[in-house]
């Protein structure tokens, strides 16, 4: 009897690996904290740090949704068509929401707008944080402590949520969203689950609604809680949406709802989104590699490699299907693959699934490698036998993201360093020699869409001026400055992307002017530093895209990009006029 015990035992002990899960018991026996505070702690750390060295990438942030905010906290700012109550398709709730720490800081700290910037930004790392923690402990209790640990790697160090995680976007908003709601989904939270989807959808960007579809189908069609969840479907709309329409609706000085409003104008409207530009679907994928490397490539084909993986073996990863889990990720890229206006954000709602699906994979392939390759009698769990897969994996998509955050960094963020200077001698009465009761005026002509936004103008009576360039769009005009600013119609403003000259100002009576110097020029974009009108008094090195080499563009090496990167001059010039009063 003895000796059979033992014969089964040593078979127990030596047979080969499998592709099944420990159980959730016993993983959790080794591993009781799907966070511990280190990891926490490392978490709050990079969000903020991305918050302080970012650059703001895209315009319409700096237009639709900074300059609103310094406003509604400064009562001066620009207007976009968007936000003219003859359209009204952005929500007023959503920026003054944002404008709350500014308000304090404002209040209570100091008036300097520069540090007001960096509060929201900061504020909103913090929050990202907070909604990532809870996502990953969701991904541990629904995948293990495997995958978890590679989802955090994936996101924590990935390029793209350092860019996306301080953007005051309704992109970013969202995002954070889909780690709470995803969150709150894995832990068989589906209150949270459904009020957060609800709020990135009403507050947030309409279109992540998409994303809620599975979550919606693992309710009513696999749980079968028709009353829990069209209960709490019609709180949220009470919750999110009535406030909403009553702050636009005061705002605009008419009813407005706002996310109606932009569906009707991106998906029915006459002229829609594609007047900005349209792109291939390589758009996407380039910038996906950009932003995740190694996990986009891996997220990309996560969802069919782990259906046949799971067809062959017998086993499921997770209690919720796979496929349920993952596909929000594949219905948002079909919709917006298939767009043909294309920008960086649109991605932004999607970038946890990025993390979570590359991490499934990547953990897919280690249980097949164990299956195969595994060693009888090693007493290891999978994932401890294959761990050099992970951390090789991690380590490469670590190094890339590295090299693309300094490439931002070390290539763009002149743009905001000339503002920063701007401040500075805005108080060096030897550099600046206006008081401070005299008007400012601040000149950019091809550089508008690189401007930081008015909190990083030095005081009330400074002013951004646009000098007539190449570009023959429509700009962004100053609010009314009345009281009712936001409910005033604006003159010279469409919804047709057509130019408005009346926003052009006279060169010659500018005081400061920002530009870009390249090897090119023209006859509205002409090399202002070499003119003897101005004198450059401040200037840094940034990447002429043009002219260097996509790779080392892209992701900068140390001691190499230097070599096949070309720079050319970012510009603060003052006029000789002023430096001579």
């Amino acid at each position: 009897m003895a000796a059979a015990m033992k014969k089964r035992s040593i078979n127990k002990t030596s047979r080969k690996p499998s592709l099944e899960l420990q159980s959730s018991k016993d993983l959790k026996k080794k591993h009781d904290n799907s966070t511990p505070f280190v990891g926490i702690t490392l978490i709050i750390i990079i969000r903020l740090c991305s918050a302080v060295w970012t650059i703001i990438g895209d315009c319409d942030e700096v237009y639709n949704y900074w300059e609103p905010a310094h406003y509604l906290v400064h009562k001066k700012g620009f207007q976009t068509w968007e936000y003219s109550p003859v359209y009204a398709i952005r929500s007023y709730l959503y920026v003054w929401l944002y404008t709350i720490p500014a308000r304090i800081v404002n209040t209570i700290l100091t008036d300097n707008k520069v540090v007001q910037f960096y509060v929201v930004r900061l504020v909103l790392a913090l929050i990202c944080s907070l909604c990532e923690i809870y996502f990953y402990r969701g991904v541990y209790k629904q995948f293990g402590v495997n995958t978890n640990r590679m989802t955090q790697w994936f996101s924590l160090f990935s390029a793209g949520m350092f860019i996306a995680t301080p953007a005051f976007l309704p992109s970013s908003f969202s995002m954070y969203l889909t780690f709470l709601s995803m969150g709150a989904w894995f832990h068989g939270n589906f209150k949270i689950a459904i009020l957060s989807t609800a709020a990135s959808t009403f507050i947030g960007w309409p279109f992540v609604a998409v994303l809620g579809i599975p979550i919606a189908f693992d309710i009513l069609i696999r749980q079968k809680k028709f009353f829990a969840f069209i209960t709490w479907c019609l709180i949220a709309v009470i919750l999110f949406l009535v406030p909403m329409m009553m702050v636009d609706s005061r705002f605009y000085g008419k009813l407005v709802i706002a996310p109606l409003n932009i569906i009707l104008y991106n998906v029915f409207g006459e002229h829609g989104p594609e007047l900005y530009g349209v792109e291939p679907v390589s758009f996407y994928l380039i910038n996906g590699f950009l932003n995740f490397n190694l996990a986009f490539l891996a997220a990309l084909v996560s969802l069919p490699f782990v259906l046949i993986i799971q067809l062959l073996s017998r086993f499921t990863s997770s209690k919720i299907p796979i496929a349920i889990v993952l596909s929000p990720m594949y219905i948002w890229m079909v919709i917006f693959f298939t767009t043909p206006h294309k920008e960086e954000r649109f991605l932004f709602p999607i970038y946890p699934f990025f993390a979570l699906a590359a991490a499934i994979c990547i953990d897919h392939i280690q249980r097949v490698y164990c299956a195969v390759f595994g060693v009888k009698g090693s007493g290891l769990r999978y994932y401890e036998f294959t761990s050099w897969i992970p951390l090789t994996v991690g380590c490469l998509f670590t190094l890339l993201s590295s090299f693309r955050v300094l490439a931002l960094y070390k290539g763009y963020h002149a743009s905001m360093d000339v503002y920063m200077e701007l401040n500075r001698i805005s108080k060096d009465p030897q550099i600046h020699p206006i008081p401070d009761s005299k008007t400012v005026n601040v000149c950019v002509g091809k550089e508008w869409y690189r401007y930081p936004s008015s909190f990083f103008l030095p005081g009330e009576k400074w002013h951004l001026r646009f000098l007539k360039s190449d570009f023959a769009g429509q700009l962004p005009k100053p609010y009314n400055t009345s009281s009712d600013g936001t409910k005033t119609i604006p003159t010279d403003m469409n919804d047709r992307n057509l130019e408005e000259k009346s926003r052009y100002f006279d060169v010659k009576r500018c005081h400061y002017l920002i530009d870009l110097d390249l090897t090119t020029s023209s006859k509205t974009e002409p090399h202002y530093s070499g003119s003897h009108q101005w004198n450059t008094i401040y200037s840094l090195p940034f990447l002429d895209a043009s002219r260097s080499h996509r790779f080392f563009r892209a992701f900068y090496v140390p001691f190499l990009s230097r070599k096949f990167c070309t720079y050319g001059e970012y510009n603060l010039l003052q006029s000789k006029k002023l430096s001579k009063s």
